[in-house]
C-alpha cells in the first residue's frame, strides 16, 4: 500500500511511519524537518518538507497515494488553533484534486463524554480534560465536521487518554457509536489499528471510539 502520513514526526505518527515500513508499505511522510522523522533514509520512505498548513510541494504528493492518514496535533494548551481544521481542509482539497479517496483522521474521545461513563471520570473530563484541551477541542471539532462533509471515504478515529505502553495488538472499537469504559490506549496499539483498518469498509464514513 502507499500511504500519506500527515504528523510523522509526533508521538502517535511517529509509531505509524514505523509500523507501516516494517509492515512493507511505502510511506510517504510530511515534516516541517525531515530529518526528525522515524526511519530516515529507508528505501519505502519518502519525506517531503513543508507545512500542511502552506500550499505547496507536498500536495502534489497526495497523487498516487491509497489512503491518507493524519495525526496531526499540537502541544499548545494555552492558545487556540487551527492545526486540525485547517489541516484538514487542506488534505481534503488536495485529495479531492488528485482523486484519493481514503482518508483517516485522528481526533479525541475528550469531544464528548459517553452514556454510562462513570460519575468520577465523568467529572473529571468535563472539568479537567475538556477546560485543558478547549482550544484543541474546538479546532477537533471543525475537522471532524470537515472531513464528515468532504465526500470522500473517511473515518475519525478517537482515543481516549493516550500511553507509551508497548504493542499489545489488543483494543475495543465502537464504529458510530459509543464504547463502554473507554479509559486509556497505548499509542503503539492506536497506531496499529489506524494501519490495519485501512480496508475496514465497516469504519467508513463513521466516527469510531477505541480503547485498550
Amino acid at each position: 500500500m502507499r500511504l500519506l502520513i500527515f504528523g510523522g514526526t509526533g508521538p502517535t505518527g511517529a509509531l505509524l511511519v514505523e509500523q507501516a515500513l516494517d509492515a512493507g508499505h511505502h510511506v510517504t511522510a510530511l515534516a516541517r524537518d525531515p530529518a526528525r522523522l522515524p526511519g530516515a533514509g529507508h528505501e519505502r520512505l519518502t519525506a517531503v518538507r513543508g507545512d500542511v498548513l502552506r500550499p505547496g510541494a507536498w500536495e502534489e504528493a497526495v497523487a498516487g497515494q491509497d489512503a491518507v492518514v493524519s495525526c496531526l496535533g499540537t502541544r499548545d494548551r494555552r492558545h487556540p488553533t487551527t492545526v486540525y481544521s485547517g489541516g484538514a481542509a487542506a488534505i481534503v482539497s488536495a485529495m479531492l484534486v488528485a482523486g484519493v479517496r481514503r482518508l483517516v483522521c485522528l481526533s479525541s474521545g475528550g469531544l464528548e463524554i459517553p452514556p454510562g461513563t462513570p460519575l468520577a471520570q465523568r467529572l473529571v473530563t468535563r472539568h479537567v480534560v475538556q477546560r485543558l484541551y478547549r482550544h484543541a477541542y474546538a479546532d477537533m471539532a471543525v475537522m471532524e465536521r470537515l472531513v464528515a462533509e468532504s465526500g470522500l471515504d473517511w473515518t475519525v478515529v478517537r482515543p481516549p487518554m493516550l500511553t507509551d505502553g508497548p504493542l499489545t495488538g489488543r483494543y475495543r472499537t465502537a464504529a458510530g457509536g459509543h464504547l463502554e469504559k473507554a479509559s486509556r490506549i497505548a499509542r503503539a496499539d492506536l497506531a496499529h489499528y489506524l494501519l490495519h483498518h485501512l480496508d475496514d469498509r465497516d469504519a467508513w464514513g463513521r466516527v469510531v471510539e477505541i480503547s485498550a
